[in-house]
């Protein structure tokens, strides 16, 4: 997006301000959409209160108000490449949240890219991607096998640590258990939350031992 020629607007200092009310300043924005435009434009601004305060804005419409956001879509999935890593997580959960809207199927032309930190090399990135997969497979069961395939690539991925990609397993085993009942190949998700009763890392353990009480006799 392009760097906005205008002083910062109104609704970008409110946000901006150490007492804003991000709550009742989404409501105002999703009655008036014709705000968004400068709340997109904040995205850009050099003020880390007014850019991160203008993101939080955007998630929280895509929680409450996901079709107020949707028009939006096309700006949004330009942030999944910002070399901004707060901006590109924000972008992750926002589209993931948007799923449920979309009309157009615009999700499932770019679910490629989308998925694609899950396989590293930064965990947090990948732990929003897996987080918001999980929701894109709620909303669009079509697309259940590429996800699975994506959140099952965690075992070989490649993070920063061997620890990091037992966090991502983990997040990997959260997801799946979300999306279970949509799965058909079930048995080959039991195998994989079977592998992580071996994990080093004791919250995987427990996850996975949960799991498969869960839904080991499926």
């Amino acid at each position: 997006m392009p760097m906005p020629n205008m002083n910062t607007s109104l609704i970008q200092r409110e946000i901006g301000g150490p007492k804003a009310n991000f709550e009742a300043i989404t409501e105002r924005v999703a009655a008036r959409a014709g705000l968004l435009p400068e709340v997109f434009a904040g995205l850009q601004a050099d003020t880390a209160r007014i850019k991160f305060g203008c993101l939080k804005v955007l998630r929280l419409l895509s929680e409450r108000h996901p079709v107020v956001l949707y028009s939006h879509f096309d700006q949004l999935a330009e942030l999944l490449g910002h070399e901004n890593s707060i901006l590109k997580w924000g972008a992750i959960i926002i589209i993931g949240n948007l799923a449920a809207v979309d009309s157009d199927n615009k999700i499932d032309g770019l679910l490629d890219r989308y998925l694609q930190p899950i396989s590293g090399p930064v965990l947090i990135t990948a732990a929003n991607t897996i987080g918001a997969a999980a929701k894109v497979a709620l909303a669009k069961p079509h697309l259940v096998d590429k996800i699975v395939n994506a959140l099952l690539q965690v075992e070989e991925a490649k993070y920063q640590t061997r620890e990091c990609r037992n966090v991502a397993l983990g997040h990997a085993l959260k997801s799946l258990d979300l999306i279970f009942a949509y799965i058909r190949d079930r048995q080959r998700i039991i195998d994989f939350a079977k592998r992580q009763l071996r994990n080093r890392r004791n919250a995987v353990r427990v996850r996975a031992r949960a799991f498969i009480k869960n839904h080991g006799k499926t």
